[in-house]
């Protein structure tokens, strides 16, 4: 079985959380990349608890899909993005 790949903008939409290397974290901030956002643009910021994580648009630059709904960032970390109903 091949996975299907998604695009990151896609996946990102409509995200309530983030897991990062297997993390799950609250989404605060979410903007889906566009040709208005620039590099060092805050695209993402997450929380657990009083642990605050933001991503910039660069981060985000470049990132791979690797399957099951996850993407490999150039600096190695791996994101999924997740909504409510994905949580169990």
């Amino acid at each position: 079985m091949t996975a299907t790949s998604i695009s990151l903008t896609e996946a990102m939409r409509g995200a309530e959380f983030v897991q990062v290397n297997g993390i799950v974290f609250e989404t605060g901030y979410l903007r889906v990349p566009d040709e208005s956002t620039v590099a060092d643009d805050v695209v993402m910021e997450l929380k657990l608890g009083e642990t605050e994580v933001t991503f910039v648009r660069e981060e985000l630059d470049g990132a791979e899909y690797v399957g099951d709904g996850a993407f490999l960032l150039r600096s190695g970390a791996v994101v999924r993005f997740l909504t409510s109903a994905t949580i169990h």
